[in-house]
């Protein structure tokens, strides 16, 4: 990603806090994070990692699908498997493709998650309180905890929740955890 769609991710990340009218402190106590990433991400002198995007998209009430849409171009109303964004933290070992990205007047998309084994990624905060999410385990097993509630998946298996409080994504491997995660708006 490191290429003109992280340099507008980072205007758009500066746009917002502009919109809210809060300065780095501010934001960095909604968010948690500190107030020199803030300054940097904005810079765009940092990529921004899932955790990292996951409680700045908190703080602003948008998931993380809906901070990346917000600087791509409008999606087509067919997404071809080349055109697919591909977003990648390897700090934590997770790899995200936005199959279907969020799109106006549409309330769900659907993402395709790939952790590495090991990989740990814990959000505090649900980007939009009571999001409804469905996650389908393609290969793999992972652990994922959604309200405190822990679950083990495996290949085939389905959790399904709206999320109210924080979540985490685990992959025990030895291999890695593929998924599919559908998300819709309240």
């Amino acid at each position: 990603m490191r290429d003109d769609l992280e340099v507008r991710l980072a205007e758009r990340l500066a746009e917002l806090r502009g919109e809210h009218g809060w300065s780095l402190d501010e934001l960095a106590e909604r968010s948690g994070v500190s107030r020199s990433t803030l300054s940097r991400l904005e810079r765009g002198e940092i990529s921004p990692t899932a955790a990292v995007l996951g409680r700045l998209g908190a703080a602003y009430g948008r998931t993380t699908s809906r901070l990346l849409a917000e600087v791509e171009a409008e999606p087509p109303q067919v997404v071809r498997a080349g055109e697919q964004r591909v977003w990648r933290d390897d700090e934590t070992g997770f790899a995200r493709r936005s199959v279907s990205p969020p799109h106006p007047g549409l309330r769900g998309e659907l993402v395709e998650g790939t952790l590495r084994p090991g990989a740990d990624i814990a959000y505090d905060t649900p980007p939009v309180p009571g999001l409804e999410q469905h996650i389908w385990v393609l290969d793999g097993s992972v652990e994922i905890t959604a309200n405190g509630q822990a679950h083990e998946l495996r290949a085939g298996d389905c959790l399904r929740f709206r999320l109210w409080g924080s979540s985490r994504f685990r992959c025990p491997g030895p291999e890695p955890a593929r998924y599919v995660l559908a998300v819709v708006l309240p």
